[in-house]
């Protein structure tokens, strides 16, 4: 009897959990400190910060500098196939520049020494106040909620990040690129990138350096250089120079489509709202020509997008439609709900205890507002971007004029 492939997968990934766990176990019950060896560096493995899918994110430490790390590691059981999914993350990471959006500081490709694929290892700035989602739990603990202007400020900064993705313009037309033999700098077109992910900028100049299944190489490293204990990246500074003054090239907008507060890190001032978790990113307009592409975009979401945060049009995709960057508008709303009242919109008594249905709630727009001190202008906001219909949604540039209003009424 055959297994079901999304069976499969699930049975895969409760196999490493499990393997991360014993391991983690392990180390406590022997009183010692793991240790990972990466690209000849030894790092201490301090505890997990996270985990989801398939993937774990660690407090690591660098034994020879002291350094510490958010170190996101994801395997990669299917080998070369499942890098190359991995890699469509280090490439958003490094095409996206804003002070609301994460950096990728270091990533490398290995051998599973416990099996017969690879990890995909991420080195993360870390961030000691947690996401979102962490104060949100801290609230409901605490019987607390958002002060309503430092709440409306961090949605603020989370749309600045947004923006970036809906209004990204490559430093070079993509026209010129496609020209370039096949490739970009002159060089063949790498076999194994997806068309529907265009290659980030640099990556020919040692960014993206996955060879195939045998390489353990590092990655983004080439031109990093460290300033006062922070990592940069030489040409930083000339890059965005250079997108500032090519307002005239042609946007190319990209979907998060994982919006929600755990994938919103807060930074050390305690303000400034860090998005991150670009597993799920892509290229936003996608034309549906056919049922199987439909289905196809189902499974991409239900995979890689929470239920509670998910839009409409991607729990049933039609034929003939495009589905577009309003998806993480939709998204937007749920969170800006979620840091008011503590939870999704369509996570509510009937949904998640009696048995209803989060797909069915979403499709209908079905939700309403607690009982709060919140201003009439915060909730008019939240309902404006959760609108069933993808063309009544504001895009992002006006909900950050929204966003404003709200703001100044505050102030």
């Amino acid at each position: 009897m055959a297994v079901p492939p999304q069976l499969f997968r699930a049975l895969e990934n409760l196999r490493d959990q499990a393997k991360d766990a014993i391991w983690a176990l392990s180390s406590c019950l022997c009183q010692q400190t793991p240790k990972v060896k990466i690209n000849g560096r030894t790092f201490q493995i301090i505890k997990v910060l996270g985990e989801g899918g398939f993937s774990f994110v660690y407090l690591a430490q660098d034994e020879h500098s002291g350094r510490q790390f958010a170190l996101k590691k994801i395997r990669c059981p299917t080998g070369a196939q499942g890098v190359k999914e991995v890699m469509r993350e280090v490439e958003a990471y490094r095409r996206f520049k804003h002070p609301n959006i994460i950096r990728i500081m270091d990533s490398a490709v290995v051998q599973d020494p416990e099996g017969e694929g690879q990890i995909v290892y991420l080195f993360l700035p870390l961030y000691k106040r947690g996401n979102l989602q962490d104060v949100i739990n801290a609230n409901v603990v605490n019987n607390r909620h958002f002060p309503e202007q430092d709440m409306v400020r961090l949605f603020r900064g989370t749309c600045l990040a947004v923006r970036a993705m809906h209004e990204y313009r490559p430093t070079t037309p993509r026209s010129a690129v496609a020209s370039k033999k096949g490739g970009t700098n002159g060089k063949p077109k790498r076999q194994d990138h997806d068309e529907r992910f265009p290659q980030a900028e640099g990556d020919a100049e040692g960014g993206y350096s996955y060879d195939g299944p045998s390489s353990t190489v590092p990655l983004v490293t080439k031109h990093q250089v460290e300033e006062e204990g922070e990592v940069v990246f030489d040409g930083d500074e000339e890059l965005e120079n250079a997108q500032q003054g090519n307002s005239t090239l042609e946007v190319v907008p990209y979907a998060h489509r994982d919006l929600k507060p755990g994938n919103i890190m807060i930074a050390d001032d305690g303000k400034t709202p860090i998005l991150m978790d670009f597993g799920s990113t892509m290229l936003a307009r996608v034309h549906i020509e056919n049922r199987s592409q439909a289905l196809l975009q189902q499974d991409i979401a239900a995979e890689q997008s929470t239920m509670a945060y998910r839009a409409p049009e991607l729990f049933d995709v039609k034929t003939g439609q495009t589905i577009d960057e309003k998806v993480d508008i939709w998204s937007l709303g749920c969170t800006l709900f979620a840091l008011a009242y503590s939870h999704s919109p369509f996570e509510n008594t009937q949904t998640t205890e009696q048995g209803g249905s989060i797909a069915m709630a979403v499709l209908n727009a079905q939700y309403k507002h607690p009982q709060s001190a919140y201003s009439q202008g915060l909730k008019d906001l939240i309902d404006t971007m959760l609108k069933v219909n993808p063309a009544d949604r504001p895009d992002i540039n006006e909900v950050i004029r929204l966003t404003d209003s709200v703001l100044q009424r505050l102030a």
